[in-house]
């Protein structure tokens, strides 16, 4: 059998975004779950500094839920971290194998996972990937896997690319977006995981595009949640991450009595009816703005602000116009390539040709999705993508018919691809030109 820094190798657990996972014994018999680094990993000087200092954080990390660090090789070749062995099923198993969970099960894991991101917190670390995947329901609990890895994972992949990095349906807005990460969105995926284990979705079923999508701009799902947890579940997913409660709330919330309510009183006035104020419009109200020309082709600075829309878009041919700006070298067209599956581990970045830079737009429905970020656009279509650089992309056209949109890139080397998305509805249909207009008139006409 293999050794690995002492350690007998049994059998491989599983493989994720950093490297293989063995199920391996120290020479006194005790289990271990050892985590070996990827070689091309290892021989990023940026991945092994911030592998050293995410171990040495993690090194520090106690409480009950989680599975505490017990070796790590922060010089060597292999680069590898061993943690105390969990057995027991995922918690994504468990739900498989035995449905739904109970209001007292819900607040039980509730608790326990706010408690493990506490002591995670309390250290410096974020989890950044927290899933059902991620959770061993041990004997003595649920147990949280795989913290203090990804953010060096993340550092070496995806700093200059901005992608999000995580398992979309579990994924911040601020992660979604490609922002800064606090412990806020570890809030937020503990929310998302409540809803998973109570039966249900947050953001429905679909492609990575259109869960991210959903997360970002739209309210979760929050039917098959116990009433008594909905308005908890619904705080932690907040999509403004000030708006969250820490995990220090949540364990109040989820472990203290509910109190007994007081025996009705008549009131010794007339009471005061108080409006409750309404959030204010989301982009989703904005008109889109309507073209000069049949179906404008960002190609050229964008006309004056147009009058208010007709109450139906009309359906416009599509009609490319001559760029502006000089001709670039062609490059090779990239194939499109499906994003890898959640595995075990921590997480995937998704996007199989590097990225398309911190999102400006996300469109998206249950099949496919655009993405425009200062790197160029991204077309998803059942689950392929294609990402295309703007000094590939010679205009983009959109067009409408009914509440479907069509996104069209046409490319200088000839090659044209385009993205059909349904809105269902007007009102997404008028967000998203207003989302998609201004950010194509920024980067094709600079």
């Amino acid at each position: 059998m293999e050794r690995i820094g002492g350690y007998l190798v049994e059998r491989r657990l599983g493989e994720g975004g950093m490297g293989t996972v063995y199920l391996a014994r120290t020479r006194g018999g005790r289990a271990v779950a050892l985590k070996v680094a990827k070689a091309e990993l290892a021989a990023d000087p940026v991945f092994r500094e911030r592998f050293r200092s995410e171990v040495e954080a993690a090194r520090a990390v106690g409480g009950f839920h989680t599975a505490p660090v017990v070796d790590a090789d922060v010089d060597g070749d292999p680069l590898w971290l061993a943690t105390a062995y969990i057995p027991g099923p995922t918690l994504a198993a468990r739900l498989a194998a035995e449905g739904a969970m109970d209001e007292p099960q819900l607040r039980a894991l509730g608790a326990a996972l706010a408690e493990a991101l506490e002591s995670i917190h309390s250290c410096g670390l974020v989890h950044r990937d927290l899933k059902p995947g991620n959770i061993v329901m041990a004997v003595d609990g649920p147990r949280v896997l795989d913290f203090g890895i990804a953010r060096a994972v993340e550092s070496t992949r995806l700093t200059a690319t901005g992608t999000a990095f995580g398992t979309p349906g579990f994924l911040a807005p601020e992660q979604a977006l490609g922002h800064d990460v606090t412990g806020a969105a570890d809030v937020f995926a503990l929310g998302a995981v409540l809803v998973a284990a109570a039966g249900g979705t947050a953001w429905g079923e679909g492609t990575p595009m259109g869960l991210m999508y959903r997360s970002v701009h739209e309210p979760p799902d929050l039917s098959a949640v116990p009433a008594a947890l909905a308005d908890l579940v619904a705080a932690c997913l907040a999509k403004d991450p000030a708006d969250r409660p820490t995990p220090a709330v949540l364990l109040d919330r989820l472990t203290d009595p509910a109190p007994e309510p007081a025996p009705p009183t008549a009131p010794a006035y007339p009471p005061t009816v108080v409006a409750s104020p309404q959030p204010s419009p989301a982009s989703h109200t904005a008109p889109p703005p309507q073209p000069a020309t049949p179906a404008q082709a960002f190609s050229v600075p964008p006309p004056p602000p147009p009058p208010p829309p007709p109450a139906t878009p009309p359906q416009l041919p599509a009609q490319a116009a001559a760029p502006l700006y000089p001709q670039p070298v062609p490059q090779p067209v990239p194939q499109p390539a499906a994003p890898p599956p959640p595995g075990f581990g921590p997480p995937l970045p998704y996007g199989g040709h590097g990225g398309y830079g911190s999102p400006e737009t996300v469109l998206a429905d249950a099949q496919s999705g655009v993405v425009v970020g200062a790197a160029g656009v991204l077309l998803e279509v059942a689950g392929a993508t294609a990402d295309f650089p703007w000094d590939e992309i010679a205009h983009v056209e959109r067009h409408w018919r009914g509440n479907r949109l069509t996104v069209t890139v046409r490319l200088w080397d000839g090659g044209v691809y385009s993205c059909e998305l349904n809105a269902r509805r007007r009102a997404r249909l008028t967000a998203w030109l207003a989302q998609l207009d201004p950010v194509l008139a920024r980067y094709l006409t600079r």
